[in-house]
């Protein structure tokens, strides 16, 4: 089975409207300093970047809709 990064790229454009955790809530999360998206704690490689996660091939289609549908564009996902 596949892994794939997911990076929210670049970050400080994130317009905080949650489009992500709705749709896909077991990869983003909203981080409570700044209400900006970031990548769930279990999933990041680096605990101290919050915007690169590693996640399993069975979480990659809702990281894909969830980069889709992204207002800003900033959410990235490709092989790991």
């Amino acid at each position: 089975m596949a892994n794939y990064k997911v990076s929210i790229d670049p970050r400080d454009n994130c317009i905080s409207d949650m489009v992500c955790v709705s749709i896909c809530p077991d990869v983003f999360e909203m981080n409570p300093d700044d209400n900006k998206s970031q990548i769930i704690e279990k999933w990041r490689p680096d605990p101290n970047n919050i915007a690169v996660g590693i996640i399993p091939e069975d979480l990659k289609s809702c990281a894909e809709d969830a980069a889709n549908a992204c207002p800003v564009q900033i959410i990235h996902v490709e092989p790991a």
